[in-house]
């Protein structure tokens, strides 16, 4: 059989010495924990596309109810799991030494609870059942004292920039309740087509995403999407496109790229959301091979302090270089 590769989680017999259905308990630590990563951690090496099929099927009970991907767990919750084989399960591909390098010199800041990278473009942040290795099941295998590693937040796979990783149940739960209250800041540099009219400060269209056949996110603009705001600051006009600030206030799927899209300047690299005429650009645009989108700039509070730190993350080299190429005087005609 030729095609795309499936990973099949086997059923337990009725000979086994686990029962079929497991009934696995929310620790104190895990409390406000999303439902789909409290899966994804305790059901290591099951495919992310297997755990949010049995999640959408209602396989997985919460106390007994269906629940979604996103509903936040309290502490003492039954969560009942179907049956499944850990050892069976496909595991993650071992980094290779130039990856592990890389991620090692990507750091930016480590404490006890946390780290920070300067994710490079080109790299996913988590592995699926296409993909055996992202940046997460890489790490925990690079260092010992990363074993317990878990992304606080995403960036897309062609998106460059500072990255925060929880090393701790604590310190993951504290972390993404600051995102989810707002309180983290983020500041992106992005670069699209054409020239942005300065009047334009924020972009507040809703957001609507669906899964399309491949298993990708597609995401639109729609009147029932969820309330979006993504405020934004010119930094530089090029001839032929504009580098802007991108300070998203919400965190909608791909939220700086479609909302760049519907002011009519997609960003530079993003085949997805550039309408097929707008494609057309300079050499120094069409030599873009990633997505032309850094996550520059991160504050928020590092677990159990009350006082702010800022992490900054360099231009990812690709980016870089499409920026000097901008700036490179024009060959005489």
């Amino acid at each position: 059989m030729t095609g795309k590769k499936c990973y099949r989680i086997p059923l337990m017999s009725s000979s086994s010495s686990q029962k079929q259905v497991q009934w696995l308990t929310v620790d104190p630590e895990q409390d406000g924990q999303r439902l789909d990563n409290f899966l994804i951690r305790r059901l290591r090496g099951v495919p992310r596309s297997r755990i949010y099929r049995i999640i959408r099927r209602g396989e997985v009970r919460v106390n007994s109810g269906r629940s979604r991907p996103d509903h936040k767990l309290t502490s003492g919750d039954k969560v009942r799991v179907p049956p499944y084989s850990g050892p069976d399960a496909p595991q993650p591909d071992k980094p290779s030494p130039d990856l592990a390098r890389r991620l090692t010199d990507a750091v930016l800041h480590e404490e006890d609870a946390f780290l920070a990278l300067n994710k490079p473009a080109g790299l996913t942040v988590h592995g699926g059942s296409s993909i055996r290795l992202g940046i997460i099941e890489a790490l925990r295998q690079i260092r010992p004292q990363w074993r317990d590693a878990e992304l606080v937040h995403r960036l897309d796979r062609d998106t460059s920039g500072v990255l925060l990783i929880a090393k701790t149940a604590a310190a993951m739960k504290d972390l993404q309740a600051q995102f989810k209250a707002r309180t983290v800041h983020k500041t992106y540099l992005a670069l699209v087509h054409g020239r942005w009219d300065e009047a334009v400060k924020e972009v507040t269209a809703p957001l609507r995403k669906r899964e399309q056949s491949g298993g990708e996110w597609i995401v639109r603009v729609a009147p029932t999407g969820k309330p979006s705001l993504t405020r934004f600051r010119v930094r530089r006009h090029y001839p032929a496109a504009t580098l802007l600030e991108a300070m998203p206030e919400t965190g909608r799927t791909h939220q700086i790229r479609v909302h760049c899209q519907y002011a009519g300047h997609p960003i530079v690299g993003d085949p997805k959301y550039t309408p097929a005429g707008q494609a057309k650009a300079p050499d120094a645009l069409k030599q873009a091979k990633h997505l032309c989108l850094h996550a520059a700039a991160l504050e928020f509070n590092p677990p159990d302090t009350a006082s702010p730190i800022r992490m900054e993350a360099a231009l990812d080299p690709h980016f870089a270089a499409i920026l000097e190429a901008l700036d490179a005087p024009s060959p005489p005609s």
